[in-house]
């Protein structure tokens, strides 16, 4: 490099390795203490992934300086540092407070001395992730009560038949009698199986006497108690009864389990071959969330006894969970996870793009409804699973790692590419669907976080109406009548042209990650809401609300074609506001959108993006752009 770098010395622990000159990058200020470079170790040897592509997937365009060797021998310590790292994909790291600053050795073409980039990652992520990326494994976590199973007392199933015998005696409708009536005699047969358990140790079951089969539950790290809990397990009706403390038989739980579980649980985990690394994160007591998970889990196929504690994450009744929370010992980052829960919004809004919402497990109010369709859900929920696995992964190998070999060290930093997220292959679908006749918000079935604690512990609108339905229709075609998981390739993705200010096709999957972003970034909540469809052919109608202002409609074939062309109309909506004027909201951002490598950045560059100037929104359009 021409211009003059800061003078420093590399050590690695107490063992002199040369000097280097230290090149800041984008203003960031000189990230080593007394101009030394202190390396505490080496990162552990990658099988298949060079560190940057590491590091640019977890802690991504996080490059705070490039350091050159000075004139160096063949023999030199640093030298030898530079080909251990450079030829088996090591890191030499340096840390920094709660920080490791890793020196990725980069090839040259032009230096003829060891040349390395500085990337800046949380403590402790990287050698979590680059396990599971040479694995090809990504996290997901599970919500328990009414995605996995629901689960009753004696005293919630009283609650529960009192409630709906109320409902029924002030019901005139007998449709919705019938209905409530038949969800009561459910709820009461179950209530006498789990009386006969408590009193007797014993069930009868279609006229079968089957007595409990005592079941070692696995030892807690620093725990010598030896627990055995009483189990009943009816393995064709999907229902197990639990003692969540032996001793105390008021503490007796019946649980259904959803159908096909066993088909999601197998996916993950087959042959021995981790497909995911698996969590829990769920609003109910510690205890009866790790016995519930046991009952799923017996032979601690997916999460290990050792695990437990830290992958069984227990979150306060009425709080959000985050995957920050998840991940707070920096096992994982968001970008790779995926969550399967029956709610949305209990979720952190920056999370909720990762999660795929099933309908929530209903066996009381609507037994049939997991069988109505084909595909148990379930299975579609491991379906999407792999799908979200295989196109992170697609991503990964076939832009990622090949753009990353394609860098030197005279690179620019913008020039690093798109890292997968999770969150661009899932897709929120609806789910508050009314499943049979009895039209009534159903009852909820399944113990909440405090109520198990208790009882087993001791707008104004962008455009017309008619424009926009105009809008939806009109673009259609625009959009590929075969929706792939993965993501369309590079010679797809488009920006808008900065000499005439026309969009081009983006990457489908792109256009619901920019809107998210936007509203992320400027604190509005982005919501897609089906409608009522207005034509014969186009079955699904969906809406954009940008903090509750109607901003775009889509209209498709399937309700995944009609959420990706509404998001497009929306950004197509917010990029025709004329002045600074229209849309305002109370932030200061500046937030760009790259073109060419798909990114977001807090500085000046050719883009189109959102701009945030004297608290005003406003849509970017031209070839360059910044903020005052």
């Amino acid at each position: 490099m021409s211009r003059s770098g800061i003078n420093s010395t590399v050590y690695h622990g107490e063992v002199c390795l040369g000097d280097a000159e230290v090149f800041p990058t984008n203003n960031h200020a000189f990230p080593f203490p007394s101009n030394e470079i202190r390396i505490s170790h080496l990162s552990p040897p990658s099988e298949r992934c060079p560190p940057l592509s590491i590091l640019q997937t977890i802690s991504p365009f996080s490059v705070r300086c490039k350091v050159q060797a000075k004139s160096v021998t063949e023999e030199s310590l640093l030298r030898r540092l530079y080909l251990s790292c450079f030829q088996e994909y090591k890191s030499a790291v340096v840390v920094v407070g709660k920080e490791e600053l890793h020196l990725v050795a980069m090839p040259s073409k032009v230096e003829k001395v060891p040349c390395f980039w500085c990337c800046a990652v949380q403590a402790g992520l990287y050698a979590s992730c680059l396990g599971m990326l040479n694995l090809r494994c990504l996290a997901i976590v599970f919500d328990l009560d009414e995605t996995l199973i629901v689960a009753n007392t004696m005293k919630s199933f009283e609650d529960r038949i009192e409630a709906l015998s109320r409902r029924i005696d002030v019901e005139d409708d007998p449709v919705r009698v019938s209905g409530m009536s038949a969800e009561l005699k459910r709820y009461i047969e179950d209530k006498d199986l789990l009386k006969q358990y408590i009193e007797n140790d014993a069930v009868s079951d279609n006229g079968k006497l089957v007595g409990v089969q005592n079941e070692e539950v696995p030892g807690l790290p620093g725990s010598q108690e030896r627990i055995v809990r009483p189990v009943i397990r009816l393995q064709e009706r999907n229902i197990v009864l639990t003692r969540i403390n032996p001793e105390i038989r008021d503490t007796s739980v019946f649980v259904r389990l959803r159908p096909a579980w066993e088909d999601l649980r197998s996916y993950l985990n087959a042959k021995g071959r981790k497909r995911f690394e698996v969590y829990v994160c769920t609003m109910a007591e510690r205890d009866y969330a790790l016995e519930m998970w046991r009952l799923l889990d017996p032979e601690a196929y997916l999460i290990g006894s050792r695990q437990l504690l830290d992958r069984v994450v227990c979150v306060k009744s009425g709080s959000r969970k985050s995957l920050q929370h998840v991940f707070q010992d920096a096992v994982c980052h968001p970008k790779m996870a995926m969550v399967i829960d029956d709610r949305l919004q209990v979720w952190d809004d920056k999370d909720q793009p990762r999660v795929h919402v099933v309908p929530a497990f209903t066996p009381y109010y609507a037994p049939q409804a997991e069988m109505a369709n084909t595909v148990p859900v379930l299975c579609v929920a491991r379906n999407v699973a792999c799908n979200v696995r295989g196109g992170f992964f697609k991503e990964f190998d076939e832009s990622l790692l090949r753009k990353i070999f394609e860098l030197c060290y005279e690179n620019d930093i913008l020039d690093l590419p798109y890292a997968p997220d999770v969150s661009d292959y899932l897709m929120s679908e609806d789910t508050n669907v009314v499943p049979n006749s009895n039209k009534d918000v159903p009852i909820s079935e399944s113990m909440n976080g405090s109520e198990a604690e208790r009882r087993l512990s001791p707008p104004v609108h962008l455009g017309d109406e008619q424009q926009m339905q105009h809008q939806a229709q009109t673009s259609l075609s625009s959009l590929d009548d075969e929706l792939s998981v993965n993501r369309a390739s590079a010679n797809n993705r488009s920006c808008l042209d900065s000499e005439t200010g026309q969009m081009t096709l983006l990457p489908s999957s792109l256009f619901i990650g920019v809107l998210q972003e936007i509203g992320r970034r400027c604190d509005c909540k982005v919501e897609f809401r089906s409608v009522i469809g207005s034509s014969k052919d186009l079955h699904f109608s969906v809406e954009v609300l940008f903090s509750t202002e109607k901003i775009g409609i889509g209209m498709g074939r399937t309700r995944k074609e009609a959420q990706l062309q509404a998001a497009e109309n929306a950004l197509r909506n917010l990029a025709s506001l004329p002045d600074y004027t229209r849309h305002t909201v109370p932030y200061r951002y500046v937030i760009l959108y790259h073109a060419t490598t798909y990114q977001y950045y807090n500085k000046m560059v050719p883009v189109w993006g959102l701009i945030m100037r004297r608290r005003t929104l406003v849509i970017a359009l031209g070839s360059c752009c910044s903020c005052e």
